[in-house]
């Protein structure tokens, strides 16, 4: 099976200060544990993407202010950081999502990996938060639809709720948004009543895992919850929302899956449909824990 990893130094330099959880040190980790896979892996570099890529989801508005708080070196927020290179490094991370696709269309492989940073599920059509300040998941979904990937599936078990994902398409019914994340946790939306409005109504499902949660619980979910769902909307292409910070060991969450538990996830997915597949890395703040998942998350997506 072609995989590719999709990666760019210039991630490396979007700073966000000295304590922050979203730091370089979550790539370089990566890049460190996934090595003995490196020779498996088709290595590609993010595309630079227009204006007009990061206008299918969000505003003039929006990307105005992330260019200009990137050039200032000003915070979008407490949490929400922008340096100098920042908005390049946004850019990008949205550009693997394009580079991706492209190449899953062109036939060069029908799996991918996105090792990006800054993050995305978070960010709204008109709003940086969460440490994301474009929505790399969402733009993408928007882009596979127009060259020809029709019906769309985001499946999301980072531990905090993509809100922003949600957001952009909770009015639509050809992408189905699935998030699973810790109850009573940051940004405090994705209750299971959110199923979606207007025509976009049934196309969004929430599962709440309560926290001390472990792999029963979310085993339960992937294993008989996502695959009748994938069934019924029958998608195109499914992109996932890899956020690591499920696992045990994270210092921003309270649930206790394990590194083989998210192997389960992955491998769920994998076989709830045979269609191209792409994840983009969310969340996942235990360095060292955060590389090791994203490593059997590789030997996954590389199984035939």
């Amino acid at each position: 099976m072609k995989v590719a990893y999709i990666t760019d130094d210039i991630y490396l330099e979007h700073d966000t200060g000295m304590g922050h959880p979203e730091s370089k040190q979550r790539l370089i980790a990566i890049n460190r544990a996934i090595e003995p896979l490196r020779h498996k892996l088709l290595e590609k570099s993010p595309l630079w993407i227009s204006k007009e890529i990061l206008q299918m989801v969000h505003s003039d508005e929006h990307i105005r202010n992330i260019k200009v708080s990137s050039q200032h070196a000003t915070p979008i927020d407490s949490d929400t950081i922008c340096s100098t290179d920042s908005y390049t490094a946004a850019v990008k991370a949205v550009g693997a999502g394009i580079t991706a696709l492209d190449g899953i269309k062109a036939g060069e492989f029908n799996r991918a990996f996105c090792a990006v940073r800054p993050p995305g599920h978070h960010a709204r059509p008109n709003q940086a938060m969460g440490f994301c300040l474009f929505n790399n998941i969402a733009i993408a979904a928007k882009y596979a639809q127009s060259i020809g990937y029709k019906k769309v599936m985001i499946i999301d078990f980072d531990v905090h709720h993509g809100n922003g994902t949600q957001d952009t398409f909770y009015r639509d019914d050809t992408v189905f948004y699935f998030s699973s994340h810790q109850a009573f946790a940051y940004p405090g939306t994705g209750m299971e009543k959110e199923k979606g409005e207007g025509r976009g109504k049934g196309y969004t499902a929430n599962f709440l895992m309560m926290p001390d949660g472990g792999d029963m619980e979310v085993l339960d979910i992937y294993e008989n919850d996502l695959p009748p769902l994938v069934k019924s909307f029958d998608p195109d292409i499914i992109l996932v929302s890899a956020g690591y910070d499920l696992h045990e060991s994270d210092p921003l969450a309270q649930l206790n899956v394990t590194t083989e538990g998210i192997r389960k996830i992955v491998r769920v997915i994998f076989d709830s449909a045979d269609v191209p597949t792409v994840f983009f890395l969310e969340g996942g703040y235990d360095v060292d824990a955060l590389g090791e998942n994203v490593k059997v998350t590789l030997e996954e997506l590389l199984k035939v």
